[in-house]
């Protein structure tokens, strides 16, 4: 009997502590280190300068990027409610992302039009701060393909 007030004390502990614990705050400007980066392709000669917002409902991220001198701007939205979300992405326009809590990490399903009429390309994106919250990692994956990671700096 003792034991089963125990197990339920440590659960109810368990959980109480996770549920006080507050999402990763992704906030701050971050900059792109390709070196560091993992299957990004062309991508890894651009210049990518990250500024991220947060509030308890949403993170908001805009990219300004320079890829053979061209400039370029993204801004995406993620509804941490788990509401999909309406956006446009250069490099697949229109994307509907619907984002949610894994622990620390913020799991987003991207679903956007293939290439092909009528299919739908789904991929999911993790982001997640090294221990130090230094650094800043994005996880792409799509089924059957090696995940890219995009590796970014806090900026100082």
């Amino acid at each position: 009997m003792k034991s089963t007030y125990l197990a339920m004390a440590v659960l109810g502990t368990a959980v109480a502590t996770m549920a006080a614990t507050p999402p990763t705050d992704f906030s701050g400007i971050w900059e792109f280190d390709a070196a560091q980066s993992k299957n990004v392709g062309m991508m890894g000669q651009a210049k990518i300068t990250t500024t991220i917002t947060q509030s308890k409902t949403e993170v908001i991220v805009d990219d300004a990027s320079v890829f053979n001198g061209e400039a370029g701007q993204q801004h995406t939205v993620y509804d941490l409610e788990g509401k999909p979300t309406p956006n446009t992405l250069v490099m697949a326009g229109p994307a509907t992302a619907r984002s949610h809590w894994d622990g620390t990490r913020l799991v987003t399903e991207w679903e956007s039009a293939g290439s092909i009429a009528g299919t739908t390309v789904k991929r999911t994106e993790t982001r997640y701060l090294s221990a130090d919250g230094r650094t800043m990692f994005v996880e792409s994956s799509r089924a059957g393909r090696e995940p890219m990671v995009m590796v970014f700096d806090r900026e100082k």
